[in-house]
């Protein structure tokens, strides 16, 4: 049970934070269906690095290699301090255990502190590349439930005591992260939803790091992101050598023969808008890479949304004629069979892949395995090319 004075002293911080708590407005799905639908910002262009930051007291020495990843950059200085800068969001300072940050360190500049041993896992896609790196026993406290996770070592984690729920992103038990003395918040780009809760972890001591990247264009920079987690937990190594596993599994897949048939990848929202991905974003890329055409490929959007909500006469203008429908289960699991799909839009009876029993949805586990993303594009080429379902990992026919 948890000392009194630190549950005071935890609400007197809260209500100096915020005067008036009003209750966060609620968001329709959870951060590991949504993926990076929360902003509304546009990324900048990053297809070049940026200068290498100047610390002063610290040397640079080098910068991370990445391959695909466009939203960070990783810089290295001497004595193993480290900064990582998310593009058009933060930058963090990695300390080595037992050193110190340098003084006159630029205020925008948040401090991680080495150790980094008792994490909170908010963000959900994060957890597999921890796992691959053999670092989640670092994540002490878990955003979400073990019946909520996809990944084993965490459902494992949480049911041998290992690691705690300490509440959804929006609703996170301060008390608990204060009381086993959490050094870092990983969350989504959901916490924008709840900019006062992020408010309130800052404020009692804990810096919030927003993984970014559902923002990357390409599969394989989303995957990437595995180099970042690994330079914050001290293996790189570990990162690069299954990076580099991945990278070859996609090369191998590469050679798919372009079938120029037409996949609609979607869900409908609580308002009955049909959602759809950016032609930009990485699922459009798997689609592609695989051997398809996302039939909303000429769709103009500059949100900087991976989703755009449309009309449903704009949906059924472009999609009516589509080869293959995918609806997107990961956010909406409602949907188990046809006629679930035609209660939410009767419309969609005239479209060609309902008639020809080409509607397919995809496992609610997706978004957790951003570390087997070969497993997606083989599941599409199955798909296209008229492959086994029971060779599918992601996907599954409705009827």
């Amino acid at each position: 049970m948890y000392d009194k004075k630190l549950k005071y002293k935890i609400l007197s911080i809260f209500a100096a934070t915020v005067m008036t708590f009003t209750a966060i407005t609620p968001v329709w799905a959870e951060e590991e269906n949504l993926e990076a639908d929360a902003s509304g910002e546009t990324s900048s262009d990053t297809s070049e690095k940026s200068a290498a930051p100047e610390i002063a007291g610290l040397t640079y020495e080098s910068a991370m290699d990445l391959s695909f990843a466009e939203c960070f950059d990783v810089y290295y200085y001497n004595d193993g301090y480290k900064l990582l800068d998310i593009h058009d969001d933060a930058r963090y300072l990695i300390v080595p255990e037992g050193k110190e940050a340098p003084d006159d360190l630029d205020p925008e500049i948040q401090i991680l502190q080495q150790p980094l041993d008792t994490i909170y896992m908010a963000a959900t896609s994060p957890m597999a590349l921890f796992d691959a790196i053999g670092s989640v026993d670092s994540i002490k406290l878990s955003g979400l439930d073990a019946s909520g996770w996809y990944i084993q070592s965490a459902a494992d984690a949480i049911n041998n005591g290992e690691m705690t729920f300490a509440g959804k992103y929006d609703e996170p038990d301060y008390e608990l992260l204060v009381g086993d003395d959490c050094d870092l918040a990983i969350e989504s780009t959901m916490i924008l939803h709840a900019p006062k809760v992020q408010e309130m972890i800052e404020t009692l001591g804990i810096p919030v790091f927003t993984d970014r990247s559902s923002y990357e264009s390409q599969p394989l920079g989303r995957t990437e992101w595995i180099k970042l987690y690994g330079a914050m937990m001290n293996k790189e190594e570990e990162a690069k050598t299954f990076f580099d596993q991945q990278a070859q599994v996609i090369e191998k897949l590469k050679d798919f023969t372009n079938t120029e048939k037409t996949v609609a990848f979607f869900y409908i929202n609580t308002s009955g808008s049909p959602v759809v991905r950016n032609p930009k974003d990485y699922i459009s890329s798997m689609i592609e890479i695989a051997g398809g055409r996302n039939v909303f490929a000429d769709l103009q959007d500059d949100s900087g949304k991976t989703s755009v909500a449309i009309t449903m006469e704009e949906f059924y203008n472009t999609a009516a004629d589509a080869d293959y429908l995918i609806y997107n289960s990961s956010i909406d699991a409602s949907v188990k069979s046809i006629d679930d799909l035609l209660a939410k839009e009767s419309l969609m009876a005239d479209f060609k892949a309902v008639k020809e029993g080409n509607v397919w949805v995809t496992d609610d586990s997706m978004y957790q395995h951003t570390d087997t993303i070969g497993e997606l594009i083989t599941d599409l080429n199955l798909m296209l090319t008229g492959g086994s379902e029971e060779d599918m990992t992601f996907l599954h026919k409705l009827s």
